[in-house]
């Protein structure tokens, strides 16, 4: 008799296995990514707290880069004024807008590129303020430029805007000196110089314009910063003396253009 051979079973793969294996390997290299994540995150978040920076720290930025004019006790030079009582918001105003340190000696110290972090701005500022307490942070709420934007406009136009234009364009004054435009100053330093009174400025104290009239003047100056000129171009908001320098220059020299432009085409 012929010996029979068991046939061996060809069975087809199920087209779900392969899915199911692809799925598979995505979840563990999902969960394995996951994983390395949350650890570089939660190293992230490690290394940030221990690295603010303290008190200690901005009393060595201090010797480092303001003790030569401010004096190693903050007690002023003959190149720079005492900055007792100053307080750690008009080292913030100073150093965020970049005024300080000092580019040159002039009639008052212009804006440049920061120089320094927020962290290390903080921390001199709380060095400052640790030595020679001063004028400090208010709270968010006068910031927030939710007050009466109608009633900051007329406390601006009544205290400000003699130097710094109806619109916050800034102006010159006396003896080389200038009101900057506040139309990209931060609402924090805002109420840092009602406060504080740098360079040519007045102090605003709370005899003076109480804390909600500054949140109302933050809001209305924080208004002219969203909103467009309603009118077409502004002419940098500067009022009617560039409004008729540009009509004198453009449109009566137009007029001139088209009158000699007739003439010549008659003759």
């Amino acid at each position: 008799m012929a010996r029979q051979n068991p046939r061996r079973s060809s069975g087809r793969r199920s087209p779900w296995a392969a899915a199911a294996l692809i799925g598979v390997g995505l979840l563990i290299t999902g969960g394995a990514y996951a994983g390395a994540s949350a650890a570089m995150a939660a190293t992230t978040e490690t290394t940030t707290v221990n690295t603010a920076l303290t008190v200690e720290d901005g009393e060595k930025l201090f010797q480092a880069n303001c003790a030569t004019c401010h004096g190693l006790d903050v007690q002023g030079t003959e190149d720079g004024p005492s900055l007792y009582g100053v307080g750690e918001l008009a080292v913030h105003f100073q150093m965020s807008t970049g005024r300080m340190p000092l580019q040159m000696q002039g009639p008052q110290a212009p804006q440049k590129p920061v120089q320094f972090t927020d962290e290390q701005i903080a921390a001199i500022g709380a060095y400052i303020q640790s030595i020679a307490p001063g004028p400090t942070f208010p709270d968010e709420e006068v910031l927030d430029g939710e007050g009466d934007a109608a009633e900051g406009g007329e406390l601006f136009r009544i205290n400000c805007a003699m130097c710094h234009n109806v619109a916050g364009a800034g102006g010159a004054l006396t003896e080389g000196k200038y009101a900057p435009a506040l139309t990209h100053t931060t609402s924090l330093n805002m109420y840092a110089a009602m406060v504080t009174g740098p360079q040519n400025m007045p102090v605003f104290n709370d005899m003076t314009l109480t804390t909600e009239e500054k949140r109302d003047v933050i809001s209305y100056l924080l208004f002219l910063q969203e909103n467009e000129s309603a009118g077409g171009f502004s002419l940098g908001s500067l009022g009617p003396v560039s409004e008729g320098l540009f009509i004198w220059i453009f449109g009566i020299g137009s007029l001139i253009a088209i009158t000699v432009w007739i003439t010549a085409k008659s003759n």
